[in-house]
Formats: C-alpha cells, sequence, structure tokens
C-alpha cells in the first residue's frame, strides 16, 4: 500500500483549499460567465412577476410585407443560438443575409425575402402570468437589396 508524503498530502489540501476558495468567490461575486465556479443565474434567482418577458425571434419580410420565421427548424438554428449572437449581428447585419441563404436554400417556392430582422418580443406579465399584451422591437435589420449590390 502506497502512502502519500507530507508534501503530497500538503499539495492535494492546497488544491482542495483553492477549489472550494474559488467556488465561494464565484458564488457570491460570480455570474454566469465564470460557471463551474460561477452559479447560473437563470437557475439560482428569479425575476419579479411582474416584469416583462423577452423572446428574441428571426424572421424576414417579403415584398408584400408578411413575416417569415427563420427560427428553428426553418435554418437550422435554435433561438437561444440568435440570442447567444445578437451584439455580432449588431455589428455585422449582413450577417443576417446568410439566414435568408438558408431559408430560401429549403424552400425553393417559398415567396422571396426583401430583408431579415432580428426582433425582441416583450410579453407583458401580471403576477407572473401573461396578459395577452406585447411590443415588438426589431433589434437588428438587413436589408437583402442591398447585399446583392
Amino acid at each position: 500500500m502506497l502512502r502519500l508524503t507530507p508534501a503530497g498530502r500538503r499539495s492535494r489540501l492546497a488544491a482542495v483549499v483553492l477549489v472550494l476558495a474559488l467556488l465561494l468567490a464565484g458564488t457570491v461575486w460570480g455570474d454566469d460567465d465564470a460557471f463551474p465556479f460561477g452559479p447560473f443565474r437563470m437557475y439560482s434567482t428569479r425575476n419579479d412577476p411582474n416584469t416583462p418577458v423577452i423572446s428574441t425571434r428571426a424572421v424576414g419580410v417579403t415584398a408584400a410585407g408578411e413575416e417569415v420565421r427563420l427560427s428553428g427548424g426553418q435554418v437550422g438554428l435554435r433561438r437561444a443560438e440568435f440570442e447567444g449572437q445578437i451584439d455580432r449581428l449588431r455589428e455585422h447585419p449582413e450577417l443576417l443575409g446568410l439566414l435568408a441563404d438558408s431559408f430560401e436554400d429549403a424552400n425553393p417556392d417559398a415567396p422571396e425575402l426583401v430583408k431579415v430582422q432580428m426582433v425582441h418580443r416583450k410579453f407583458e406579465l401580471a403576477d407572473g402570468k401573461p396578459t395577452g399584451d406585447y411590443t415588438d422591437t426589431v433589434v437588428v435589420e438587413y436589408d437583402l437589396d442591398e447585399g446583392d449590390s
């Protein structure tokens, strides 16, 4: 049977103390970016039940003004993947053109899209229940005609 040397015990104890200190610091001051040493706020906190809920969606707009959903299976990306790219899309709105290309490849008979938008839909809540009221805000928009020139 092998036994740890006193130096080995001290180094293991130091490693345990360091990990516990990081966990404690992450719990007190950490945020999602510090995971696994910080908590996921979505699981460790709760919002005010009267605070609106925001849902992000990607839509294509036809020449007739009709909206076509580009989230989910339509283009191979999920809403969370869009939400994680909002800052990047604000800097480079032309990336939304790739969504239109994917949609058109998968739906060749669909009406042609003239623009693509990232939209925040804010659902109003009262006591944690939807009121039925909502507002839409276009966060990023890309005119597909500009991309062709």
